[in-house]
C-alpha cells in the first residue's frame, strides 16, 4: 500500500497536464524538435481560452445526481476530506480550505438534520514529504470553534480514497452495520463520487451518494474564457480522476471501471 501511494504521487508529477505540457515544450526547444514544441504551444494556447476540462468533468459530475430529497433516516454519514489546507492552517493558526470547501459546508446542515447518527470525517495527509499536516486536524479545529467537534468522529490516518474506506470501518460505532439498509450518506466532490462509490461499495458499505463541489459547465460557445490557470486546474482534476478510476479498477480497488447509480441506491423517504 505504501508503494502504491508513493508511485501514484510520483506518476502524477509527470502526468499533471500543466507539468506535462511544459516538459514537452522545454524538451522540444532543447532538442530542436519543432513539431513537439509547436504541439505543446498550441495545446497551451487552446487551454488559455477553452476549458477542455469541462468535457472530461461533465460525465463524472453527472454520474451520480444530487438527491432530490434526503432520506428520513440514515445509518450514518461519511465525509471525505481533501478540502483542507493543513500546512497553511498550521502556519497561520486558523483553518484554511481550498476550492472543495463545499465538502465542509455540507457537514453543518447534515448535523442538524440527522442528530443521532455517527458522522465520520476521514482525511489524513496526501503528501509524501509533509505527512504531519493532516486534514482531519483542520476539520476538528473548525468544528471545535462551532462547538460541534463532539458530534463528529475524526479519522486522520488515511492518505487516499481507498484508505478512507478502509480506515473508516474501524471508526464505526459498535452495533451499527456498514451494510445497514438505511444506508450511509457519502459526501464528496461530484467529480470524485464515481470512484468513491466504487471503493466504498466493494468494502461492504451501503452508501448513498451526496455529491457537492461542482466545477463543470455545459460545453458550448459560451464556455470560452481567457483563464489559463483555471482551465489547467480543472483539466488536471479531470485527468487525475479518470486515471484514478482506471488504476483503481486495474488494482482491484473497485470492481467496475466507471461505477454508476444503476446498482441500486437505497431510498428511505
Amino acid at each position: 500500500m505504501d508503494l502504491f501511494f508513493q508511485l501514484s504521487k510520483g506518476f502524477w508529477v509527470l502526468a499533471n497536464p500543466g507539468n506535462f505540457l511544459v516538459l514537452l515544450l522545454v524538451l522540444g526547444l532543447l532538442k530542436g524538435w519543432r513539431k513537439l514544441s509547436s504541439l505543446a504551444a498550441v495545446c497551451l494556447l487552446l487551454l488559455t481560452f477553452y476549458p477542455v476540462g469541462d468535457l472530461l468533468l461533465q460525465p463524472l459530475e453527472k454520474r451520480f445526481p444530487s438527491p432530490a430529497t434526503l432520506p428520513h433516516e440514515v445509518a450514518g454519514i461519511v465525509v471525505l476530506g481533501g478540502s483542507e489546507e493543513a500546512e497553511l492552517s498550521q502556519i497561520w493558526q486558523q483553518p484554511q480550505f481550498n476550492m472543495a470547501a463545499e465538502r465542509n459546508m455540507a457537514i453543518l446542515p447534515l448535523l442538524q438534520r440527522y442528530e443521532d447518527v455517527p458522522v465520520i470525517l476521514t482525511g489524513g495527509s496526501g503528501s509524501v514529504l509533509k505527512a504531519e499536516f493532516r486534514g482531519a486536524d483542520v476539520q476538528r479545529t473548525w468544528l471545535k470553534a462551532l462547538q460541534l467537534d463532539q458530534r463528529v468522529i475524526f479519522e486522520r490516518d488515511s492518505r487516499n480514497t481507498f484508505e478512507n474506506a478502509i480506515y473508516s470501518q474501524d471508526m464505526v460505532p459498535a452495533g451499527i452495520d456498514l451494510n445497514d439498509p438505511r444506508g450511509w450518506l457519502l459526501v464528496t466532490s461530484a467529480y470524485h463520487m464515481p470512484r468513491s462509490m466504487g471503493i466504498f461499495r466493494l468494502q461492504g458499505w451501503n452508501v448513498i451518494p451526496y455529491p457537492v463541489d461542482y466545477y463543470s459547465r455545459p460545453v458550448g460557445l459560451s464556455s470560452w474564457r481567457a483563464d489559463l490557470g483555471r482551465n489547467l486546474y480543472e483539466l488536471s482534476i479531470a485527468v487525475r480522476e479518470w486515471i484514478g478510476l482506471t488504476v483503481y479498477y486495474l488494482t482491484d480497488k473497485t470492481d467496475t471501471l466507471f461505477p454508476a447509480a444503476t446498482l441500486g441506491t437505497p431510498v428511505n423517504e
